[in-house]
């Protein structure tokens, strides 16, 4: 249950998830963020070099029912790992969906970006 142990706890809509949790079986869940089939994408990378959850998912805690918020195209993410600095953060603030860049961003991400070392995001 993770976040809905604190958000939208006793919704109607949860009721699936909550039985699921309590039977401990399996839920069937319908897919979201959709990619092709020949798209291999790795979580773990991306959270190790400080790209946060809502980068890419949206403010989910504003979304009762999930949706997609980006469109996951490869120009889409082509244009991050072109230039990552505005989406990189803090360690810390990779899982804080209230995490707001600070003003100067552009700077705290270039010292994190592939161009001034000598790994990316990939």
């Amino acid at each position: 249950m993770t976040c809905h142990s604190q958000l939208y706890t006793q919704t109607a809509m949860l009721a699936p998830v909550r039985q699921s949790l309590a039977e401990d079986r399996p839920i069937h869940w319908a897919k979201v963020n959709k990619l092709p089939d020949y798209v291999y994408f790795d979580h773990s990378i991306h959270i190790a070099k400080g790209v946060g959850c809502s980068t890419c998912h949206g403010d989910v805690t504003t979304m009762p029912l999930m949706r997609q918020a980006a469109p996951l195209t490869m120009g889409w993410c082509l244009n991050c790992h072109r230039d990552p600095s505005p989406y990189l953060r803090p360690a810390s603030a990779v899982f804080d969906p209230e995490w707001s860049a600070p003003a100067d961003q552009s700077q705290r991400g270039a010292c994190c970006s592939p161009t001034t070392r000598s790994t990316s995001i990939i």
